[in-house]
């Protein structure tokens, strides 16, 4: 080798031998042991590290040969990053680090190796690629283990991963509501359901707390929004029932009426996490009849049938509220609810179940049991907390009619039974006046 006072004047290259007066040795402890010839100048310019083993100051400087091999021990998984840090400290820093890097998992090792080594150049240009870069979910996990440990220099790379302050995240709810319940061009479909997937998820608790807790301002916000898509559902209910029956006008009106009970299906999630149900149970109520009416007007083709789905889905969830006594409603139209929504609720099951049976198998007919029970019990839960005549006229219409196994109201009608064979002992034993 070469003394430093010998370099050539051209610049100088990693791994040339003719002009090296320095041996990086890598080694590992499973015996792994890497020869690199460098330029100790180089070196001393770019690493506190280096420049600390090379200096007059170091403990072994005047051993024979410790200035002319540095030997540098490292993990097996690492080693790869030492030498691509060591090509680094021979090129132009101001290069592109896409070209430098070779992807975000190279560059956590080559930082990780910049870091121990002491390259404050090499960190700083490591952080702006790491910074500049998309990452994917697993690169994240692997940044958040590395650049904790890596000091102030590194932190910054953190920056998109860093919790967001409540005001943002409240701005960013409130614009997402809006669009979510709002009316766009078809074309922005896909926009809205997933503005709406992601605001279901900020309000759900799973392994982390939800990202926020609705106070009364957000609360009046999301009503007055869903206040307005219920203005325009219930102004194109008006429509279709008053307007001629012009087929091409008709059809257009049934595609915007399923993506408004799309909407209103989804808003229903969104209000019971905020525990303000009651504005849309009680429109739902007030247009039961409407509703209804509507959908016997049109023929129970299979793509109409997908429609009543979604309003049977949106019923169930309204009756449940109603039923366990969330929202609470007059006797009179609780029992208007059930009278209206029984037949409608019957028919369609029926419907559906001959569908599925012909063949006429569209992922949207194929429904799982859960929503027929949940929509069962809300039923069984009203019909037991209307009084005993009414429940007597339901349970007679019920055993009348062809469509009896669904829903079965047996436990009402237990209920009922026992109530009143047994009333005039109970009541007269409270010295009730009315026996």
């Amino acid at each position: 080798m070469e003394s430093p006072d010998n370099k050539t004047s051209g610049p100088c290259r990693i791994g040339d031998r003719s002009t090296s007066d320095l041996v990086v040795r890598l080694r590992t402890q499973e015996g792994r042991d890497d020869w690199v010839y460098c330029h100790s100048h180089v070196l001393i310019k770019n690493s506190k590290y280096f420049a600390d083993r090379l200096s007059d100051k170091w403990p072994t400087c005047q051993i024979l040969d410790s200035r002319n091999c540095v030997e540098v021990y490292c993990q097996e998984s690492d080693l790869d990053y030492h030498v691509s840090a060591l090509r680094l400290f021979y090129v132009c820093i101001d290069l592109s680090m896409t070209d430098m890097c070779h992807g975000v998992r190279n560059t956590l090792g080559v930082l990780r190796v910049a870091n121990e080594l002491g390259s404050p150049q090499l960190i700083a240009s490591c952080v702006d690629y790491l910074e500049a870069v998309p990452w994917e979910e697993a690169e994240e996990e692997e940044i958040l283990r590395t650049i904790p440990g890596l000091g102030s220099q590194a932190e910054t790379i953190l920056a998109r991963l860093q919790p967001v302050n409540i005001a943002c995240i409240v701005r960013v709810f409130l614009s997402a509501i809006r669009f979510a319940t709002s009316s766009p061009s078809l074309s922005m479909i896909d926009l809205k359901t997933s503005a709406q997937e992601q605001l279901e998820y900020m309000l759900t608790e799973d392994d982390d707390a939800p990202l926020l807790t609705a106070d009364d301002k957000i609360k009046s916000e999301v009503k007055e929004c869903v206040k307005s898509l219920l203005a325009r559902f219930n102004k194109l209910l008006e429509s279709l029932l008053c307007e001629p029956n012009e087929p091409v006008s008709k059809a257009a009106k049934l595609k915007l009426l399923e993506s408004y009970l799309m909407d209103l299906s989804w808003a229903c999630q969104i209000l019971a996490k905020l525990d303000i149900m009651r504005e849309i149970v009680i429109n739902w109520m007030e247009a039961s009849e409407i509703i209804v009416k509507v959908f016997e007007q049109v023929s129970p083709k299979a793509e109409i049938l997908e429609t009543k789905l979604k309003v049977v889905e949106i019923t169930a969830k309204v009756l449940e509220v109603i039923g366990y006594g969330i929202v609470i409603s007059p006797t009179v139209k609780r029992l208007n609810m059930v009278k209206v929504w029984l037949p409608f609720v019957r028919v369609t099951k029926s419907l559906i179940d001959s569908a599925s049976a012909d063949g006429e198998d569209s992922l949207a007919l194929k429904t799982d049991g859960e929503l027929w029970q949940s929509l069962e019990s809300a039923f069984v839960s009203i019909i037991l907390a209307l009084p005993s005549a009414d429940q007597g006229e339901i349970l007679t219409d019920w055993l009348e009619n062809q469509h009896i196994r669904y829903p079965d109201l047996t436990e009402a009608f237990e209920v009922w039974c026992y109530r009143s064979k047994v009333a005039k002992r109970r009541l007269a034993s409270f010295g009730s006046p009315n026996v």
